[in-house]
């Protein structure tokens, strides 16, 4: 069986398998050595993805960590349902890639995303030490929430619902700022690679039109900004040194196929 990369997040991730996104990317470049696992969940906030760690991350299923939990009963019937990644092994690397919900604001339309800071900063801790837990070798990866196009999500709401659009805006760039902070101090803590894409996407000018489609979700070129960030840390692990799952076509002798099934599969 592959290894596995299991990207988990928000709609940012959802939508990274899209034409143009930053996991189909990934796909693409480690075909037929990783298999790239989509588990993006639009609308989500942290407080939410603790409730499914265990479809997600099934191998910690009757561990201590339940005890984090104020409500234990929703959590067991919560983790009895199977959405997990259909993986035997623990995965060999996690994107964490959430925070653009939780910095909703309590004044604007996404108040029912809203987590308070010092929340998700914890949040995010709960969930790598979930993963550690049963895997202390996955590579974790900490992505903060990209820069917020104030007046690009007004242009949204009001292609949205004309007059009847909120003026009051549902995120700003100053509050999501504090969270990507809280996001990279948090990698740094736990001795992590982060990739800083709220900084990142800031260092180019016009970055509001060029990266984001619509004030916050990305255009091909805000995820390929994602992507280039995301490889980086992946090649320095080695990834880019994995072998083929099978031979390469130009390894396989006509007369003699199977040899080079067995070299790279002895079990064949």
């Amino acid at each position: 069986m592959r290894p596995q990369i299991v990207l988990f997040g928000d709609s940012i991730t959802q939508q990274s398998f899209r034409s143009g996104g930053w996991g189909a990317a990934l796909a693409d470049i480690y075909s037929r050595k990783v298999d790239v696992v989509l588990r993006g969940y639009g609308g989500y906030n942290t407080r939410w993805a603790l409730l499914m760690l265990n479809q997600i991350f099934p191998l910690l299923i009757g561990s201590e960590n339940h005890s984090k939990f104020q409500e234990p009963e929703l959590y067991f019937q919560v983790c009895s349902c199977q959405h997990q990644t259909g993986s035997a092994k623990p995965p060999v690397a996690v994107t964490i890639f959430f925070g653009a919900n939780d910095a909703a604001r309590l004044e604007g339309t996404g108040k029912r995303q809203h987590v308070p800071v010092e929340e998700y900063k914890d949040n995010l801790r709960k969930i790598v030490q979930h993963i550690k837990s049963g895997s202390p070798n996955t590579l974790v990866i900490l992505i903060t929430p990209p820069p917020i196009d104030v007046e690009g999500r007004r242009e949204y709401a009001r292609s949205l619902y004309g007059d009847k659009a909120s003026e009051t805006p549902d995120r700003t760039n100053e509050a999501t700022g504090v969270y990507a902070k809280q996001c990279v101090t948090l990698a740094n803590e736990l001795g992590l690679p982060s990739v800083d894409v709220w900084s990142k996407m800031q260092e180019t000018e016009g970055w509001q039109k060029k990266f984001l489609s619509d004030g916050l979700h990305l255009t091909p070129e805000g995820n390929a900004v994602v992507f280039s960030e995301v490889v980086k840390i992946f090649d320095e692990a080695g990834f880019s040194d994995l072998p083929y799952d099978f031979p390469p076509n130009s390894e396989i002798d006509a007369e003699h196929p199977e040899k080079a099934f067995l070299q790279h599969c002895p079990a064949v």
